[in-house]
């Protein structure tokens, strides 16, 4: 079943990969929040996404801290596989706020000797306290 063909869900995954760098990031997100925990072999069959996609994404956004791992420890030979979650959207919206935040003081500060030195600073107020 493809999670990604309704309107809303590509209106979803429209605006989340405005969040991140791609669309493939923005599904490979969304498929974790929809499944909380998943193995990359999970995330490679749920998302549709090419093996070498999803492991070169998994490393990327964990580097990135949009996305957790844990060790499961197995009795088999070999690497132990991870579990991935998501970061909260929540998270990842305050991310975004504080990078828009710094771009637009330094759009309002390329004036400060026009308008005798002083400074702009310029916030963007959310409610809650999600960390």
């Amino acid at each position: 079943m493809n999670r990604f063909c309704s309107p809303i869900d590509k209106n979803i995954e429209t605006a989340v990969s405005e969040l991140l760098d791609s669309r493939a990031e923005s599904r490979f997100y969304i498929y974790l929040l929809q499944n909380e925990k998943a193995r990359s072999d999970d995330i490679i069959r749920g998302t549709k996404l090419h093996p070498s996609t999803v492991r070169e994404l998994l490393s990327k956004m964990y580097n990135k801290k949009i996305i957790y791992r844990e060790k499961i420890k197995t009795d088999t030979i070999g690497k132990n596989p991870y579990l991935y979650t998501a970061i909260s959207p929540v998270i990842l919206l305050q991310r975004r706020v504080k990078i828009i935040e710094t771009r637009l003081n330094t759009i309002a500060n390329l004036t400060s000797k026009t308008n005798g030195n002083k400074r702009v600073q310029i916030t963007i107020d959310y409610q809650g306290d999600e960390s």
